[in-house]
């Protein structure tokens, strides 16, 4: 079964344990055309048919992993209530359950004293740790390496902040000796790393660019939202495990539960470690904050009106799922990542693919073998329409080709990037599900080179 129902039965009960709550109240009509409401829920669901299937495994292309039952049934519970995580009289048992998941993630991140708030995601999280950090450093420069997700290059544009892209090394992580040269020769205030970049899953050097902030004593902002929870994984190269290890030694941190964290969208998460920064937030409002002396998170936010549901399915996913290094939920992270080395063994000895980064993290990239970088970005989207005709769903990734040609890869280079195939292996099921990945990716591979070599043929 792909959609999991049986869990259905649990809301029904659950919801009875909620309306007790409220038996003190007078009784309110709720008309409600149930047939109306039946005709138009079963069309969207015919609509929804259209959407890529991927709670199954055989969905590996962007980064979309299902939420766990236990956050979808947090989640609509609360609805009935429809909480709003602004202010303590819009959600105040909401508020203290979000209080609550932000800390044990902070926790997990090496800091039992912060700051933080959930938000919508990535993006509004990332914006509120460089607006935070353009108020410390006003004036001053925000870097982040070229293979940063584009959205710190945007949000410097929204935050009018000047912005540099440091360049890469030979393994898409931030070279950390063009970060020197533009901190000797620019005026920088936040060096961003990112702990899993989107393309192909890279970890920033970390303790390598903390070296350097003992010298330039620049603010250090670690985008990890696809990556941050991977601190809880022991099985991972030393040199990421490293990365991760010295997570609690910069200022702010960006993580998204609505990845790896088994949540719906859009749950993201913004962290200090200085809560003092909370000055930056203050504001005031002539109709809110009056129902507690207790913070309300809305006081340190740059959103108002904030989901409340979001955070109840968060504590509730967190109460079952712990985040320990010896846990299920990072037992899961961890067979994610065998999922990726294997799928990057079969690659790498495969002579009709060409692999240049060797995965960090569950993320994998490969590049179609071909005479020229035009040819191989073309039979690279042949493959994924093939493939997604078989229901096996990867995605496109554009690298530059002076990451390829560090690697070794040698081509006629007849354009200045590749088109490469990519698999975001978030599921742990995927491990098990590797063998038929492979399967249906070897015949569909095999079938657009047969392909290309007829149409090659007829030419000649």
């Amino acid at each position: 079964m792909v959609l999991e129902d049986a869990s259905l039965a649990l809301l029904q009960t659950a919801l009875k344990r909620l309306k007790e709550g409220f038996n003190t109240l007078p009784e309110v009509e709720q008309p409600l055309d149930l047939e109306a409401v039946q005709n138009l829920l079963l069309e969207v669901a015919e609509r929804m048919q259209d959407n890529y299937p991927y709670p199954h495994p055989l969905y590996a292309g962007q980064m979309l992993k299902p939420p766990a039952p236990i956050a979808r049934l947090a989640y609509m519970l609360s609805l009935w209530i429809n909480p709003n995580n602004h202010a303590l009289d819009g959600g105040k048992a909401s508020s203290a359950l979000e209080k609550e998941a932000v800390a044990d993630l902070a926790k997990m991140c090496g800091w039992e004293r912060h700051l933080g708030h959930l938000c919508s995601g990535g993006t509004v999280a990332n914006l509120e740790a460089l607006w935070v950090a353009k108020n410390l450093h006003p004036g001053q420069k925000i870097v982040a390496s070229s293979q940063a997700h584009y959205t710190h290059s945007r949000i410097c544009k929204v935050l009018d902040i000047p912005f540099l892209a440091v360049p890469c090394n030979p393994r898409a992580q931030m070279d950390v000796g063009e970060l020197k040269r533009l901190l000797e020769t620019e005026k920088i205030g936040t060096v961003v790393v990112t702990l899993g970049t989107t393309a192909t899953g890279s970890v920033d050097p970390l303790p390598e660019i903390l070296e350097l902030q003992k010298d330039y004593r620049f603010r250090l902002h670690a985008d990890a939202a696809y990556g941050g929870y991977f601190r809880l994984v022991e099985d991972l190269a030393p040199e990421t495990k490293q990365a991760f290890d010295c997570l609690n030694q910069v200022d702010s941190i960006v993580i998204d539960p609505h990845k790896h964290g088994l949540q719906p969208y859009g749950c993201g998460c913004v962290l200090f470690k200085e809560p003092t920064v909370g000055r930056f937030y203050h504001h005031d409002s002539p109709y809110t904050y009056f129902s507690s002396d207790e913070l309300h998170l809305g006081e340190i936010s740059l959103e108002c009106s904030r989901p409340g549901s979001a955070a109840v399915a968060l504590w509730a996913t967190q109460r079952l799922f712990p985040l320990v290094p010896d846990g299920e939920f990072a037992q899961g992270l961890t067979q994610s990542c065998q999922g990726a080395r294997i799928l990057f063994n079969k690659l790498q000895q495969d002579s009709r693919f060409i692999v240049a980064f060797p995965p960090e993290l569950d993320i994998v990239i490969w590049a179609v073998s071909g005479e020229r970088a035009s040819q191989s970005s073309r039979l690279a989207q042949a493959v994924f329409k093939a493939a997604a005709r078989e229901n096996l769903h990867l995605a496109l990734a554009t690298l530059p080709r002076y990451l390829l040609e560090q690697q070794g890869v040698v081509m006629e280079w007849d354009q200045d990037f590749i088109t490469c195939l990519r698999s975001c292996l978030m599921k742990p099921e995927h491990l098990a599900w590797i063998e038929s990945i492979w399967a249906i990716l070897d015949r569909v591979t095999e079938g657009v080179l047969k392909g290309e070599n007829f149409v090659t043929n007829l030419n000649d």
